[in-house]
């Protein structure tokens, strides 16, 4: 554990941010999931659309790194139009 006060506040810190980091990416894992199990293509739509919004969220607050997101949205869209 950490003794000075700017150590202790430093750790702190970086729980907060650990743990918004960590919803982050679950909730751009989650509709990137929907997305792939959707069973319409209008269904599959929305949830692309979603897992878009999330992805680019992570990747502007440093959750992800901006390649990692784009990568991930073109795969993404590859097995969405696929199954069209």
């Amino acid at each position: 554990m950490p003794n000075k006060n700017a150590a202790k506040k430093a750790l702190r810190q970086n729980i907060k941010r650990h743990e918004r980091n960590v919803a982050r990416k679950k909730a751009f894992r989650e509709a990137m999931s929907k997305a792939n199990k959707a069973a319409s293509p209008a269904e599959a739509k929305t949830f692309t659309r979603t897992a878009q919004k999330a992805l680019d969220k992570a990747a502007k607050t440093g959750a992800i790194r901006k390649k990692t997101a784009s990568r991930r949205l073109s795969r993404l869209m590859k097995r969405i139009n696929k199954k069209k």
